[in-house]
């Protein structure tokens, strides 16, 4: 994906003392009117200016997600071989067969789902694509979409830009919970599609039965189309399984589903998506993707192919792996005084940081974390398009043992909170 952490949702400046969030600001310039509004209007991501100012103050980088490790050594070398002995031309379309069918197997014997590898999946560069492709073949403009705040940054310029008509509901914390009365306001006779995120960038939420189940009936009943989401389906702790919306009732004709090799196998920057859908919604959402990317590169579909079929034990241990290393570092945070919310999927935890009186929002805050500590986060007020929850800071556990020590050590004793710029 954008990595599913990449930038989309924007920051102007981060301004310590009043804590200014700007999400959209709109240039004045006569050349910027002749650009499309919804991306001439963008600025500069809050995940570019952390990460400049991680640069600049040698800061450990806890914000963007992605792991210090370069992935499985076998699946690479896979792709490496396919480089240089195999075909490195045009692939089909929909996808390398073999990845298609390794697809197909893969949630069969992990979800539990029963998929025609040839009418039902399609390969994509990234799951982004596959969620843009998604949105510009399904919705015509005026259609509604509805979208649960904080959100993975590029859904909304894709809505936007595919014509869509955004319905923002916000979700609170610590729980983040669907609820009936949220969804009864977000649904109206004008919803067309739900975007759904499971397991939740950014706040580590995996949504239950009960959640899922009451959010199908919504769709069912209004007719729209579930797009979800589940790059994180091999990301979840605690002993937990994760559910696709296929399985849910009533979903199997009007869902689709995009994961995302890239997050299952710990290579961000692979951009392999996996798009499951009915044959119906597959044909229309072919077409959107033949005319974004076309295909994926060749050697990557086959090593993808290869590291779907890899032992449980290797998906099991790489949960393990992560949980270790959330409970490091939650276990560090909550030692220093921070109030660490759960986080039961994802690369991702929250702290929080108390009410904006005590003299730090969760902007400001990230600014003096990174100027007077050392450590960068990122503040989830940047996943909002409005009505920001201002007391949450998200940092990526998805690093070595030596990084997360290295950020707590830099950290005080005390929670940098109550402290005043």
């Amino acid at each position: 994906m954008l990595t599913q952490d990449a930038p989309a949702l924007h920051i102007s400046r981060i301004q310590a003392d009043k804590g200014a969030h700007h999400l959209f600001i709109a240039s004045n310039t006569s050349r910027a009117r002749e650009m499309n509004s919804v991306f001439a209007g963008l600025s500069t991501t809050v995940f570019e200016v952390m990460s400049r100012l991680a640069r600049e103050h040698d800061a450990v980088n806890l914000g963007q997600g992605f792991p210090d490790d370069p992935g499985p050594e076998d699946v690479r070398a896979k792709a490496a071989d396919a480089v240089l002995n195999g075909w490195n031309q045009y692939p089909p379309m929909m996808g390398v067969p073999e990845l298609r069918h390794a697809v197909a197997r893969h949630y069969r014997e992990w979800q539990g789902l029963d998929l025609d590898a040839e009418a039902e999946v399609m390969i994509t560069s990234g799951a982004t694509e596959a969620i843009a492709g998604a949105l510009f073949a399904l919705i015509e403009p005026g259609d509604e979409v509805v979208l649960f705040q904080p959100l993975y940054d590029a859904y909304l310029p894709l809505v936007q830009r595919a014509g869509g008509v955004p319905r923002l509901v916000g979700l609170s914390p610590p729980g983040w919970r669907l609820t009936e009365d949220v969804l009864a306001r977000a649904f109206s006779p004008r919803t067309r599609v739900v975007l759904f995120n499971n397991p939740h960038n950014p706040t580590g939420r995996v949504f239950d039965a009960e959640e899922l189940e009451l959010l199908a009936r919504f769709c069912a009943r209004s007719g729209a189309v579930l797009i979800s989401d589940e790059v994180w389906e091999h990301v979840v702790f605690d002993g937990g399984r994760h559910r696709s919306v296929l399985s849910l009732p009533g979903m199997r004709e009007r869902a689709v589903k995009i994961g995302s090799a890239g997050k299952i196998f710990g290579m961000t920057g692979w951009k392999v998506g996996f798009v499951c859908a009915g044959p119906e919604l597959m044909r229309t959402l072919s077409k959107a993707h033949q005319f974004l990317t076309f295909t994926t590169p060749p050697a990557l579909q086959h090593a993808v192919a290869y590291g779907l079929g890899k032992e449980p034990a290797w998906f099991d241990g790489m949960r393990a792996g992560l949980q270790r290393s959330r409970d490091r570092l939650g276990q560090g945070l909550a030692a220093r005084g921070y109030e660490v919310l759960p986080s039961a999927g994802t690369y991702f935890l929250n702290i929080d940081i108390g009410p904006p009186a005590t003299g730090l929002d969760d902007l400001s805050f990230c600014r003096w974390l990174v100027e007077e500590r050392g450590v960068a986060a990122i503040p989830l007020s940047a996943f909002y398009a409005e009505d920001p929850v201002r007391n949450v800071v998200r940092f990526c556990f998805a690093k070595h043992d030596a990084t997360l020590d290295q950020a707590m050590s830099r950290l005080s004793a005390s929670n940098p909170a109550i402290v005043t710029n």
